[in-house]
């Protein structure tokens, strides 16, 4: 599709109130609930003539069948192709025609379905939108194309061990748990996904209750609410979604994975543990600890992997939080050779967290720099409305935005080391390595229990 009017909403910046680190303040909104549960937020934004669209339905990969991993993955990227009222080129030329964008993708909590378009074209859009949410009819041909395509993606992405070695670590940190299942499925599971797979997922799951709408941009609020309410109203109530897991636990002990793969130059790793749900109330401030180890490019990590050693061309630490939980970890990559050294260097720099080497000068920088990239994160229609979508499904207080600043403003160091103390994993941590078995076997063990495992398994 034609995606150059996108390209031009993302460098039109507007501003939430005044543009400044203290200021940066929630735009004025709207929550508007339908009788059948659905939640809308308007956010009027007329500065450019522009409308962002962003909708999450409780269909996240969490929720695949047992032995169907990347079925929800395969809805959504279906529903797009064909639905009830528009045929799939239908869809594609419409859309093209009036330069507006459309993507669906699943996500772990949630399946998301958004598109930017030009002001005057909402009661051409909200239509198709709304049918290919409500209505899709997963023609079999094209579901079988998809379940190809995504098979062969699956097979070309072991040639890069960047793309793969999350999969890995989320299986073995994760165990049972859905959060350890990949977006994609395997191949195993994808041939057993037939179209009534498809159907009896979309039925379950694309549901209004537990459902949320966010619309950003230049509309007239009393002919939009209109627009929703004829579109969406007849959108049938279903059974609430339940999620039931295993509970997640930390490693008993520390493990090492390996993941041969024969003519690797160098290894890729990540090195952590479990981390935190996203709504957790301390997360702003592990964020800025995070930022001193290994969120920027002056961090820890990268300063002693990158700058100093020249082991690697780049290093970095992050949490991944979902609703029910999340991971940390470290990651870089380095040349065969290196290995053990790059290991045992960022292991070093690690542990300078839990050595209280933390300062006021270093704090005071990270806070600056935290606070400093938080407003244009939420420059355009699609970063607010993601906002508003994220605050739904995870459960995140509208007041995030507002209490930002203050929350970084009011960390010191004693925080900080308690911070670090409850956040930070330090015992029994996962090694997942991705490369040459022979040349990181020798060393691993001083890590953990290995376990070695094939890339073409």
């Amino acid at each position: 599709m034609n995606k150059l009017y996108f390209s031009l909403s993302l460098t039109l910046m507007f501003f939430i109130g005044a543009y400044s680190q203290e200021n940066f303040k929630l735009p004025n909104h709207e929550l508007m609930t339908l009788k059948n549960g659905l939640q809308i937020y308007l956010v009027q934004q007329d500065e450019v003539p522009l409308i962002h669209f962003r909708a999450v339905v409780p269909a996240g990969y969490k929720y695949d069948q047992k032995g169907k991993n990347g079925l929800s993955n395969i809805v959504a990227n279906s529903i797009s192709a064909g639905s009830k009222n528009y045929t799939k080129s239908e869809i594609e030329e419409t859309l093209d025609y009036i330069g507006a964008s459309l993507s669906t993708a699943s996500g772990m909590e949630s399946s998301i379905i958004s598109s930017n378009f030009v002001s005057k074209d909402l009661e051409t859009v909200l239509p198709i939108l709304k049918d290919i949410i409500l209505n899709p009819i997963f023609e079999e041909e094209e579901v079988n194309k998809l379940i190809q395509r995504v098979s062969i993606g699956i097979e070309q992405s072991k040639e890069s061990p960047r793309a793969v070695i999350g999969n890995y670590f989320n299986k073995n940190l994760f165990k049972n748990h859905p959060y350890g299942n990949p977006a994609s499925g395997d191949k195993e599971s994808l041939n057993s996904i037939k179209t009534k797979d498809l159907k009896q997922f979309h039925k379950k799951h694309f549901i209004p209750n537990g459902s949320a709408i966010a619309i950003v941009g230049d509309f007239e609020k009393k002919k939009i609410k209109k627009l929703l309410n004829k579109n969406f109203k007849d959108w049938k109530k279903g059974k609430d979604i339940e999620f039931e897991a295993p509970k997640i636990s930390p490693l008993e002990s520390s493990k090492v994975l390996i993941v041969n793969k024969e003519n690797a130059r160098e290894t890729t790793m990540l090195i952590g543990g479990l981390g935190v749900p996203r709504n957790t109330e301390d997360l702003i401030s592990i964020q800025v600890i995070n930022t001193i180890l290994g969120g920027r490019f002056t961090s820890w990590l990268n300063d002693e992997l990158r700058v100093n050693s020249g082991l690697t061309y780049g290093a970095r630490s992050g949490f991944s939080s979902y609703k029910n939980g999340g991971s940390f970890s470290i990651s870089t990559f380095t040349a065969n050779q290196n290995s053990e050294r790059t290991i045992d260097l960022a292991l070093k720099t690690y542990n300078k967290l839990f050595n209280n080497e933390i300062d006021e000068a270093l704090l005071e920088s990270s806070k600056n720099y935290v606070k400093g990239q938080f407003p244009p994160r939420y420059e355009t229609n699609s970063s607010i409305a993601r906002f508003f979508t994220d605050s739904f499904v995870y459960n995140i207080s509208l007041n995030y935005i507002n209490e930002f600043s203050q929350k970084v403003n009011d960390i010191d160091i004693n925080s900080t080391n308690k911070i670090v103390k409850n956040y930070f994993p330090k015992e029994n941590l996962l090694y997942v390595f991705v490369g040459k078995a022979e040349l990181i076997k020798p060393f691993a063990s001083k890590y953990g229990e290995v376990q070695v495992v094939n890339i073409n398994d």
